[in-house]
């Protein structure tokens, strides 16, 4: 590896700062001949808690002129990456849809650019690095060719980004349920009675009313309704 990307990835690593590490981030890519560097954060899921990032160097008309046609919704790129963690260059064909926000990058000196995203399941967060130019396309070797280093950064501003969210509360873990108290709670959701259930299981009334206590204990839920509607949602029925 050549001595100033080592030496600019180690700053970048060292780097606790989003705006920080963008900057560096930023140097790196001019260095490897691309112009704009784009990165952006939003929440897949609909954690309103964490907030969306966005950092580039993209002209400020384009970045104006994107924001008022709410184009995220229809970018083809933000399409593939919400989908796909496999880089994409950006081509005429891929705005075959959408081709005046095409001529649009071609105007603001966009012309030639790829996109890669994370999409982080434990977070609920999915991020975009994309790298553009105006001059000379890009080929398939020199993408793959600096892969590792994009990746290596967008892993780390997604990190940093991450760190800064509101931490998302454990999710509870499901209790242990011996196979009869599930057995009488998918009857009970079926709407058997306690009379019922017991008729079917071979037990006594009093057999099924103790296995639904002590599945409403285990739950920590009021009623066997309750206890019902927990099972279901960690999957035991």
């Amino acid at each position: 590896m050549e001595m100033w990307k080592e030496s600019q990835l180690k700053q970048l690593a060292h780097a606790k700062e989003i705006d920080t590490a963008y900057k560096i981030a930023l140097n790196f890519v001019k260095n490897l001949g691309y112009k704009f560097c784009a990165f952006s954060t939003s929440s897949r899921t609909s954690d309103t808690r964490c907030s969306s990032v966005n950092l580039n160097n993209f002209p400020l008309d384009w970045n104006t002129q994107y924001e008022k046609n709410n184009a995220t919704a229809l970018d083809p790129i933000v399409a593939h990456c919400n989908h796909s963690m496999l880089p994409i260059l950006w081509s005429e064909a891929l705005f075959s849809k959408t081709p005046w926000l095409w001529k649009s990058l071609q105007q603001h000196g966009l012309q030639h650019g790829w996109s890669q995203s994370i999409h982080d399941e434990h977070s609920g967060l999915s991020s975009i690095l994309s790298l553009a130019r105006s001059h000379c396309p890009i080929t398939a070797y020199e993408l793959y060719e600096n892969l590792g280093f994009t990746v290596f950064i967008s892993h780390h501003l997604h990190a940093l980004v991450t760190q800064a969210q509101p931490q998302r509360p454990p999710r509870p873990q499901a209790p242990h349920l011996s196979p009869r108290e599930i057995e009488v709670l998918k009857l009970s959701a079926d709407g058997k009675t306690a009379y019922e259930v017991a008729r079917i299981l071979c037990l006594s009334e009093r057999t099924v009313h103790f296995h639904v206590h002590s599945a409403i204990e285990k739950f920590g839920v009021n009623n066997k309704m309750a206890a019902v509607i927990a099972a279901a949602r960690f999957h035991f029925l």
